[in-house]
C-alpha cells in the first residue's frame, strides 16, 4: 500500500501551534475545575439565605433565629430569610431541609425535638444524622412550668399533690406531639408519678393562646416565648426545667428541687444538608460565633432566658449524638409515644 507523505512545512507549524494552544486551553480549564468550587464558596453568598424553623412563629426557637439572623444579614450582605414550617412535631421542616440542596441556601434551626423524634418516631422521612451537618450550638435555655393563674397550685408540690388526687384531670399543652415540650412533661409525670392528659398544638404559638386563654391549665414552655405573660401576670411559673434557676426568673426554683432527677435542658442550634461544602459551613460558623459576641445581640438573647454557647461544627456534632443518646433511654423508660 502506497503512503503519501506531505511535507509542507508552514502547514506543519500551523497545526502544531493550533495543538499547542489547544493543549494550553485544556490545562487551564482542568486548573478552574479545581479552583472552581472554592472560589464559588468564597463568593457566599449571593442571594437570600433561608433559615428554616421548624416550629410556628414566636416560639422559643423562632425568637432567638430572628435575633441572630437579623444582625447574621448585615454580616453577610444577604438578608436571612425565616421560615417557619410547623407541623408533624418539626419533622416537616426538618425534612425540607434535609431534602435541599446543599448549596448554603437552606439551613434548619434546631433544638432537642430532633433528636427526640429520632426516638418516638420508628419511621422518620430522613436519617437525623447522615441527612445533615452541624454547624454551631448557639444556645441553651430552660423551659418553663407555668399554669394558668386560676390553676389552684402555686409551686411545685402543691401542682404534685393537686394531680395525684385529679388524675387525668389537669390537660397540659405543648408544641405538639413528640416536642420537647411533651417529653419534658412526660419527664415529668414519670419521675414525680403523676398522671396528666396532653393536649398537642401545632406549635408553641397556638398552645400559650390556648394556655393563656384557661382552654388547658398547664405547659412546659420555652422561657423566651412565655416571659412577657409571666411578667403580665397572665401565667404563672412553678419552675424551671435545668438544673440551676434562671437569671430571667431569679425567683423560680428548678423543678429538680422539688423533684429529685429532673433535668431538662432545651438546646438551639443550626444544621445544614448533608454535603454542604465545608468552607460555607465554616463560613456560617463563623459569622454567627461573632454575632453571639455581639452585645447587643448578647443582651437580648440573655434577657429571654438564654444562655449564649457557640463552640465549632464539631462540638455541636458532639453534643447532637450525645443527646440522641440520652432522649432515646429517656423516651424508653417514660413509655412516650406519639398519639
Amino acid at each position: 500500500m502506497n503512503r503519501i507523505f506531505r511535507t509542507h512545512g508552514p502547514v506543519q507549524a500551523a497545526r502544531g501551534d493550533r495543538r499547542r494552544r489547544f493543549a494550553a486551553g485544556l490545562a487551564g480549564v482542568a486548573i478552574a475545575g479545581t479552583f472552581c468550587g472554592p472560589v464559588l464558596a468564597q463568593a457566599w453568598p449571593v442571594k437570600p439565605v433561608r433559615w428554616i424553623v421548624p416550629f410556628s412563629s414566636g416560639g422559643v426557637a423562632d425568637i432567638p433565629a430572628r435575633i441572630i439572623g437579623q444582625k447574621l444579614s448585615e454580616a453577610l450582605g444577604q438578608q436571612i430569610v425565616i421560615e417557619n414550617r410547623p407541623g408533624a412535631g418539626g419533622t416537616l421542616g426538618s425534612e425540607a431541609v434535609a431534602r435541599a440542596q446543599p448549596d448554603g441556601y437552606a439551613w434548619l434551626v434546631v433544638s432537642n425535638t430532633n433528636v427526640i423524634n429520632a426516638a418516638l418516631y420508628t419511621k422518620l422521612p430522613y436519617d437525623p444524622v447522615k441527612d445533615f451537618t452541624p454547624v454551631i450550638h448557639f444556645a441553651s435555655t430552660p423551659n418553663v412550668l407555668v399554669v394558668h393563674p386560676s390553676f389552684p397550685a402555686k409551686s411545685v408540690k402543691e401542682l404534685i399533690d393537686v394531680a395525684r388526687k385529679r388524675p387525668k384531670q389537669i390537660f397540659y399543652a405543648s408544641s405538639g406531639n413528640g416536642s420537647s415540650q411533651h417529653l419534658f412533661a412526660a419527664l415529668f409525670e414519670s419521675l414525680a408519678k403523676v398522671d396528666m392528659e396532653h393536649v398537642p398544638f401545632k406549635g408553641s404559638g397556638p398552645a400559650i393562646a390556648a394556655l393563656v386563654g384557661g382552654e388547658v391549665s398547664m405547659s412546659f414552655t420555652g422561657m423566651s416565648a412565655v416571659l412577657p405573660f409571666i411578667r403580665s401576670g397572665k401565667l404563672r411559673a412553678l419552675g424551671v426545667t435545668t438544673p440551676q434557676r434562671n437569671a430571667a426568673l431569679p425567683d423560680v426554683p428548678a423543678i429538680g428541687e422539688q423533684v429529685p432527677g429532673y433535668e431538662a435542658t432545651l438546646w438551639l442550634g443550626l444544621l445544614a444538608p448533608a454535603n454542604t461544602p465545608r468552607d460555607i459551613v465554616g463560613r456560617m460558623n463563623a459569622e454567627v460565633g461573632k454575632v453571639l459576641k455581639d452585645p447587643g445581640v448578647r443582651k437580648l438573647l440573655v434577657d429571654g432566658g438564654n444562655d449564649v454557647v457557640g463552640g465549632s461544627p464539631e462540638e455541636f456534632g458532639r453534643l447532637f449524638n450525645a443527646e440522641l443518646a440520652k432522649w432515646a433511654k429517656i423516651v424508653k423508660a417514660v413509655g412516650a409515644k406519639i398519639d
